[in-house]
């Protein structure tokens, strides 16, 4: 699966979270932690799939916004949106021309430390990708969720 640019959002009443955090590690653990809050609050507790899935593909994109992202004196932003079975994360830093990638063989290097955030982003999400921000700079790399009507990634811990 290939990233895509995609500026859609949901059709029906959706939920929304809306976190600006330090572009720090400090910050990039607080969006994580608050994710697993909102999720446990809107009835995906923790340790569920989902409330798990989501809070790892937020560490990573979180992790990836003050790491290459970074603009000293500017946070990042994190937005959950829960909406017709899914859960969209997006992630917002103003680094414009630095854009995420898979790096070519990152899979085959076992004893790299870094170049996995997003294998494990694209391997979690029904897709991701970047939207570069208008009217200012910036891009959103966001990724989508299913949720589905049963509260689960793949049917389990959520509400019935």
């Amino acid at each position: 699966m290939t990233p895509l640019t995609d500026s859609a959002t949901p059709t029906s009443a959706s939920t929304t979270f809306e976190l600006r955090f330090t572009s720090t590690p400090r910050g990039a653990r607080l969006a994580r932690r608050l994710t697993s809050y909102c999720l446990g609050s809107w009835g995906y507790p923790y340790g569920s799939e989902v409330n798990e899935t989501a809070a790892l593909v937020v560490a990573e994109l979180a992790a990836n916004a003050v790491t290459h992202g970074r603009v000293p004196g500017r946070d990042a932003q994190l937005q959950l949106i829960r909406a017709d079975g899914q859960l969209r994360i997006e992630v917002t830093d103003t680094r414009g021309e630095r854009h995420p990638a898979i790096e070519p063989g990152a899979a085959d290097t076992a004893d790299a430390e870094t170049g996995r955030g997003l294998l494990i982003v694209e391997a979690l999400a029904e897709t991701w990708g970047v939207t570069p921000l208008t009217g200012g700079p910036g891009k959103t790399v966001w990724a989508v969720l299913p949720v589905g009507g049963t509260g689960g990634v793949g049917g389990t811990g959520g509400p019935s």
